[in-house]
């Protein structure tokens, strides 16, 4: 079984090279680089995923601040339809994975096929090995299917039949959902859903909006149009160039006063974990670069509070994590009685 695109299967190593990658060797990106580049890339992704600004700049937050998307929403609001043209917008590999209750993990991680000329097994790597993953309906498939990422997410490589194979950079999985409540779905463990940086909902777009979605496709799949602006070493200095953000100590603090007070709020039956943190932290950092800054503000660390931090509580009226509805509204109760930093 093979749900992925008909495309070839880039080479696998066993050594960490490829987890370096060449941008180490390239001069550093300044600001005046680093903008150009940015713009490029929100404006491409524009051009298909029509009024939609913020869940764009979140999914280019995740992707340069080396973290993953997570994509809810209701059929036929562009959810796919965002990934694939981020995507299509960066000259690198990409596989679409359709989640399915059948998917095994040999499907996304690949297996040994015996190759009866030589008489030995050889590993055909699956379509978890490429730069870019679009996991569809990712909710659809088993629990133990699902496990199958979650190396990959934290670690960029796969350990399989007694290897361990590192993934070649950047590795962005974008997976989209369906609200728990639709008929055929799996609840994603909370293992799975700490190791997505954001989590975003697209929503139904405004009228005017929708009249220009309806007039784009007029000639066809708009998407199918884009062409890359941005190659795999540009996206790669964006990542390093995130990395060197500042962040100054009262900003990192307020970042950690939210933190604990998910842990010590009333409702919260599990708060932000050290991992949660870091990860806001390099998200605010991205978010900041994707704003025209080298530098962090609190209004990063607000703006983010909610799409890095709310799908990682458990709230002691809901007894899993996911429950996104009301763990966005704890999240805004804790900013509202966290003080700013002035």
């Amino acid at each position: 079984m093979n749900p992925t695109t008909a495309v070839d299967t880039p080479p696998v190593s066993d050594s960490s090279a490829g987890s370096a990658g060449p941008a180490q060797d390239r001069p550093p990106l300044g600001r005046d680089q680093a903008d150009p580049l940015l713009e490029r890339l929100l404006n491409n992704i524009g051009k298909v995923v029509l009024g939609k600004p913020e869940p764009i700049r979140l999914a280019v937050v995740a992707l340069l601040a080396e973290g993953h998307l997570l994509i809810e929403d209701v059929p036929g609001v562009g959810k796919t339809l965002l990934a694939r043209a981020l995507a299509a917008s960066i000259d690198c590999s990409f596989r679409r994975l359709q989640f399915t209750p059948d998917l095994l993990p040999s499907d996304i991680l690949g297996s040994s096929v015996y190759n009866p000329t030589t008489g030995e097994f050889v590993f055909k790597p699956g379509p978890l090995f490429a730069n870019i993953i679009l996991a569809d309906e990712i909710n659809r498939t088993t629990p133990r299917t699902q496990s199958a990422l979650l190396e990959a997410m934290s670690e960029r490589q796969v350990s399989i039949e007694g290897r361990t194979l590192h993934l070649e950079l950047p590795f962005l999985v974008m997976a989209t959902q369906n609200p728990y409540e639709f008929e055929g779905t799996y609840v994603l463990p909370e293992s799975q859903l700490d190791r997505f940086m954001i989590r975003i909902k697209m929503g139904y777009p405004l009228r005017s909006e929708e009249r220009r979605v309806l007039s784009s496709h007029r000639s066809g799949e708009p998407v199918e149009t884009l062409s890359p602006v941005l190659s795999r070493l540009d996206v790669l200095d964006l990542q390093a160039a995130v990395r060197r953000v500042a962040v100054e100590d009262s900003v990192a603090d307020y970042l950690l006063d939210l933190v604990h007070a998910t842990r010590d709020h009333e409702e919260v039956r599990v708060g932000v974990s050290t991992r949660g943190a870091l990860t806001l932290y390099r998200a605010c950092q991205s978010l900041a670069l994707v704003s025209g800054r080298d530098y962090v503000i609190p209004d990063d660390v607000k703006n983010l509070a909610v799409p890095v931090l709310a799908h990682r509580l458990v709230g002691k009226s809901f007894l899993q994590a996911g429950e996104f509805a009301a763990a966005e509204a704890l999240i805004r109760d804790v900013l509202d009685r966290v003080p700013v930093p002035g």
